[in-house]
């Protein structure tokens, strides 16, 4: 009778070790199959946008607007799809999707688009870049980069400028429009042409 309790002890013991060892095997191998080998070119493209978004680090706000006046009284109206606030400047708000609009008292308005922008909460000057689009009094204008001053009062668009005007088609380095004398001022390349002063009021 002891040898029989001993053999079902010893059968038991066996049984359980193998129970175990099963579920350490299948456990390991349920694993190993969700392991995922990211290429190395995509390692490095995380790595980026990891830095990227820690360098951007905040609070994001979506939908966002923001609206005022410059220093000449017109209303000024700032939207964004997306915005970041940085914590090492916090003055400066990081925006995506941008669309702005410039209510002038003359009664003409001029919007702004752009893919990224920078607004200064504590200047209300406002910096737009990538794919800018502006559209004013049936004119149409497209660049890289534009810059409202609101401290000076002046709109600059840079990189790239072309307009497109019932009056004409041309491209420029740079147009500088001063809002409170409401002139523009067309600056051309070196090889370029057009250098300009026009009133527009």
């Amino acid at each position: 009778m002891d040898r029989k309790k001993k053999l079902r002890i010893i059968q038991l013991s066996l049984l359980f070790a193998g129970i175990v060892l099963f579920l350490i095997i299948y456990g390991n191998t349920n694993k190993s199959s969700n392991l995922v080998i990211v290429p190395e070119k995509k390692q490095e493209e995380l790595k980026a946008d990891l830095k990227d978004s820690n360098s951007t680090a905040g609070d994001i706000f979506y939908n966002i607007e923001y609206s005022g006046f410059d220093l000449s009284g017109n209303r000024y109206i700032l939207k964004a799809k997306e915005a970041f606030n940085d914590p090492n400047n916090p003055n400066f708000i990081k925006m995506k999707n941008v669309n702005a609009f410039f209510y002038f008292k003359d009664d003409t308005v001029l919007e702004v688009f752009s893919e990224k922008g920078i607004y200064n909460n504590k200047t209300l000057d406002m910096n737009f870049s990538e794919n800018v689009k502006a559209k004013y009094e049936g004119s149409t204008l497209t660049s890289q980069k534009a810059e409202y001053s609101n401290s000076n009062n002046f709109l600059q668009i840079s990189e790239n400028v072309k307009v497109d005007d019932i009056r004409g088609n041309f491209t420029a380095e740079q147009l500088y429009f001063d809002i409170s004398k409401q002139t523009l001022n067309i600056a051309s390349s070196k090889k370029g042409k057009i250098n300009a002063n026009i009133n527009i009021k």
